[in-house]
């Protein structure tokens, strides 16, 4: 059982073990070496009494050695089994520890003095901005794979670039945006937008803003740009299709008439309106313009003033978002825009991954450089910290307390003994050698002093 428990220390753990147990080995030969100086001097001493001083010296280290030893012991479990008062105190006073030592932290460290003291002397915008930007500190560590280099090339990352340190940011931030992406849920996210869709579009009332919109364009002539380009688009139109207008009007007449004259008829028509689109493109103030001019004018009147135009509007609005087909498009326009960001998130080639480089660049290069702006930054974060260790500081300790009342005693104290126990072993020694002189100054003072 033992060896297995200690198949699963760490490197480190099992290092510090063997060190104690070297340790306590030491201390145990140091009692060795007292008990039997005492026994052969407490023989031979009537033969030879200079022994006395090495019997004093011998017994006050073996006193001393036990006692060191029944108090460091006592720390971590019972001497000898024995249930004496006031020992294993770390096993049973462990819970009692963990809230003394998350307090000590609470009121020593997580204090907002000691927090704005620590960060107000240091400038942490200036060697962030430094790390980003090109020339910054770079490592091998942060080396960031080229595009299309592979380990089995022989090279498994290239050299690391100037902006190696503003990649690493966007790769991270990339991934997290991605998997944020893939964890939506695309009902949900259609849900939203549909919710959102209703609440900021469809619930509002269109009516009037239109009005006054359109009545705002109509007396500013802006719409005149839009109403050139029509009456254009429509004579570039008549120009290139004179032969849709074969037919037109000449199917309709009744069969007796000449075909002569239905060709007639269809030539006339065309002519007419290709005269008719000129005119109204040479003439501002052409009659077909006017009047166009006046229903917008009249529409932007009504909307704003007349309910009957108001609800009509209304209706065809409502009756568009909650078509099926406009469904099916902002369902398929989110799809196609989370695919676009998924496979731009990934390729370090992207133009979104090389312009957030670029920013973050950018951004280092200000931090680096802008000592106004280093001052904003020190000042936010500072700010933040002080508020977070203000309002959580509890809660941060909390986090010692509640994770040492979570461990096993028995492993609570090898833990604790792993760490200290060598040195607590050197206290055992010093006992031993300490007793040893205290033994043989007593017994030297008392020989001088006490006629014998």
């Amino acid at each position: 059982m033992v060896r297995a428990r200690e198949a699963l220390l760490s490197p480190a753990d099992a290092e510090r073990l063997r060190a104690l147990r070297r340790m306590k080995a030491v201390a145990l030969a140091a009692l060795g070496v007292m008990a039997i100086a005492f026994i052969v001097a407490f023989w031979l001493q009537g033969r030879y009494p200079w022994l006395g001083y090495v019997r004093a010296a011998a017994e006050g280290g073996m006193v001393g050695a036990l006692a060191d030893w029944f108090a460091v012991t006592a720390l971590f479990r019972r001497p000898l089994g024995l249930p004496i008062p006031h020992t294993a105190i770390i096993p049973n006073r462990k819970d009692e520890i963990g809230r003394t030592l998350g307090e000590f932290v609470e009121t020593n460290f997580l204090s907002a003095d000691v927090v704005r003291t620590k960060l107000g002397g240091t400038s942490i915008a200036r060697r962030l901005g430094e790390w980003l930007r090109p020339g910054g500190p770079i490592t091998a560590a942060i080396a960031i794979p080229r595009h299309g280099s592979t380990a089995a090339s022989g090279s498994a990352v290239a050299p690391a670039s100037p902006t190696a340190h503003a990649e690493r940011v966007v790769q991270e931030g990339s991934l997290i945006a991605a998997a944020v992406l893939r964890a939506l849920s695309d009902d949900d996210v259609r849900e939203l937008i549909a919710d959102l869709a209703r609440e900021h579009l469809i619930e509002p009332e269109w009516g009037s803003p239109a009005g006054a919109w359109l009545q705002r364009i109509v007396q500013a002539d802006a719409h005149r740009g839009a109403v050139d380009l029509a009456v254009d688009s429509i004579a570039t139109w008549l120009n290139g299709n004179a032969t849709a207008f074969r037919g037109l009007l000449s199917r309709r007449l009744p069969g007796w008439v000449p075909r002569l004259a239905h060709r007639f008829v269809d030539e006339a028509a065309y002519n007419e309106a290709v005269r008719f689109v000129h005119a109204v493109q040479v003439d501002p103030r052409h009659p077909a313009r006017l009047a166009l001019d006046g229903y917008l004018a009249r529409l932007a009147e009504n909307l704003q003033r007349d309910p009957s135009t108001r609800a009509r509007l209304e209706h065809a609005k409502a009756a568009v978002f909650d078509s099926p087909r406009v469904g099916a498009l902002a369902a398929e326009a989110w799809n196609t825009a989370k695919t676009g960001l998924l496979a731009a998130l990934a390729d370090p080639e992207s133009g979104l991954r090389r312009r957030a480089v670029a920013a973050v660049v950018d951004i280092g290069d200000r931090l680096a450089t802008e000592e106004a702006l280093q001052r904003r930054v020190d000042g936010w974060l500072t700010d933040a910290a002080v508020f977070l260790v203000d309002r959580y500081r509890h809660d941060i300790a909390s986090i010692i307390t509640d994770t040492v009342e979570r461990w096993d005693p028995a492993e609570t104290t090898e833990k604790i003994e792993l760490m200290v126990g060598r040195d607590l072993q050197y206290i055992r020694l010093n006992g031993t050698v300490v007793g040893a002189l205290a033994g043989l100054a007593i017994f030297t003072v008392a020989n001088a002093l006490i006629p014998g």
